[in-house]
């Protein structure tokens, strides 16, 4: 016979055990697989949600880029005409053309002041009369007055001295004469609701927003504009996002708001070169909200799943225990001999060609003792057999006291014969066990005031000096019955 792996005697010996660690592990994968997937998913939704906020930033950034392009060219436009020499003569209607190119002014947006070296206004894009005012104590005019490499400017968010621009942002230029000193300003005015407008376009959650803020940290523009929200002017300079976002210039992270505490998704990036940032906020549980809400469904789904095997395997662990219990119930019954209780004749030969195998092995001694009651007909006889089957029953009972190791085996051979088998046993010691069983039997008490008690008398075979299981038995059965013609109730060794 191809003896069978460890893996098949694992599961022979405990098919429950396989059974649960199998199921267990099958749980632990599908719950593995399912949360990867979840945790990829929610990943997506996560570059989703940054991939929608860059294009937004972007589209903010280039309309910004455009409208400062535009300003910028009618503050170099008015610098240049302030620059030719014929400009006192030109009449109020042209002159005005030549100052301001109305195709790159929107009066919508703001306006354009020619700013002489007081500050004076003495040219205005809305009007050929210039409008009556002095910007000399401002800080953008201050700046370029000390500043001659500025470039252009973009100042701070400011409320507007003229008309009704209010809050607006400036960029501006110097204006220097044909010595290089100080001759004035150009500067335009920007409003910040053209900004609020262009934002309202862009439909990007209840909790999100959209800001316009300057590298000082100063809020710009911010939509939507809700009551309990910062307000135009008000400064983030301190707060720790604010200044990740102004060392990173562009990019998106997540981080928890310095308003209410709450999780925030920031991608941000930095106009161009100019002092300006657009910033996308969103709220983390809007943005993974569908994720949340799958994620809830398909846990439940999971777990209901999970706990459906796990039951399903305990029904069939329980179910394969009964069966276990039964086969070994059956395999007990078909190697007990139903009178005595020891094992029956098919299993003392299994038993016997495994032990004489292994003792050919290892080379070590087998010993065999064959046991029969001695005047068993003549007891069966007196007692009727109701009395014999009782007699057997304790001498049986006697031979499995006397065996002490879990190795050895006391089988019932056929009618009043028993048989002993023991491995890794020399003579000594089976004459010592021998003896032993048969003090013990003798011991019994008289049955039903017998005048004769039961005896046993046992004949010993040795591996030692046999080469064959066949022989071992036949000279135990030999010794046996030299014990039976020398008188009985004695034991007998193998023959020299």
């Amino acid at each position: 016979m191809t003896p069978r792996s460890p893996r098949f005697a694992l599961y022979r010996s405990h098919p429950e055990l396989i059974l649960n660690l199998g199921s267990c592990l099958a749980v632990l994968a599908i719950v593995a697989i399912v949360s990867y997937l979840l945790a990829r998913e929610r990943d997506n939704v996560e570059v989703s949600a940054i991939r929608s906020s860059n294009n937004i930033v972007q589209l903010i950034e280039s309309d910004i880029l455009r409208n400062v392009e535009l300003y910028d060219q009618s503050l170099q436009g008015l610098i240049w005409a302030v620059g030719r020499k014929e400009l006192p003569e030109i009449p109020g209607p042209v002159r005005q053309r030549l100052l301001i190119n109305e195709a790159f002014v929107d009066r919508k947006r703001g306006d354009v002041l020619w700013l002489d070296k007081q500050g004076n206004v003495v040219g205005d894009s809305t009007s050929s009369v210039p409008r009556k005012a002095n910007f000399a104590d401002t800080g953008v005019f201050q700046a370029h007055l000390h500043n001659a490499n500025l470039g252009l400017l973009v100042g701070p968010p400011f409320k507007a001295r003229l008309g009704d621009l209010d809050w607006c942002i400036s960029f501006s230029r110097r204006i220097s004469d044909a010595k290089g000193e100080f001759a004035g300003l150009a500067a335009g005015a920007l409003r910040l609701s053209y900004f609020s407008e262009l934002f309202q376009r862009l439909d990007i959650g209840e909790d999100s927003s959209i800001n316009l803020l300057n590298t000082d940290g100063q809020l710009l523009a911010r939509q939507p504009s809700r009551t309990q929200d910062s307000q135009i002017g008000s400064n983030y300079a301190e707060r720790p996002n604010f200044k990740r976002i102004l060392s990173e210039q562009s990019g998106s992270f997540t981080a928890h708001s310095s308003s209410n505490g709450k999780p925030r998704m920031y991608t941000f990036a930095r106009v161009a070169q100019l002092p300006l940032i657009v910033l996308v906020v969103h709220s983390a549980e809007d943005v993974f909200e569908s994720w949340r809400r799958t994620a809830i469904l398909v846990s439940v789904a999971t777990g209901g799943l999970c706990v459906g095997i796990l039951w399903l395997t305990l029904l069939l662990g329980r179910e394969l225990r009964r069966r276990q219990e039964a086969e070994q119930g059956l395999a007990t019954l078909a190697a007990t001999d139903s009178l005595t209780g020891l094992a029956n004749r098919r299993r003392l030969d299994q038993v016997l060609r495994q032990e004489w195998a292994r003792a050919q092995r290892n080379c070590k001694p087998l010993a065999v003792l064959m046991v029969d009651v001695d005047h068993f007909r003549a007891f069966n006889q007196r007692h009727g057999h109701a009395g014999g089957d009782h007699a057997l029953r304790e001498v049986a009972k006697t031979i499995e006291a006397c065996i002490r190791r879990p190795a050895d085996l006391a089988a019932r051979y056929g009618g009043e014969e028993f048989q002993v088998v023991l491995p890794e046993t020399d003579l000594t010691g089976a004459q010592l066990l021998a003896e032993r069983i048969r003090a013990s039997v003798e011991a019994l008490a008289p049955f039903a005031d017998d005048a004769h008690s039961v005896t046993v008398s046992i004949g010993i075979g040795l591996s030692g000096t046999q080469h064959d299981l066949a022989k071992v038995l036949g000279a135990a059965d030999e010794a046996l019955y030299r014990a039976k013609a020398k008188g009985r109730n004695r034991v007998e060794g193998p023959a020299d």
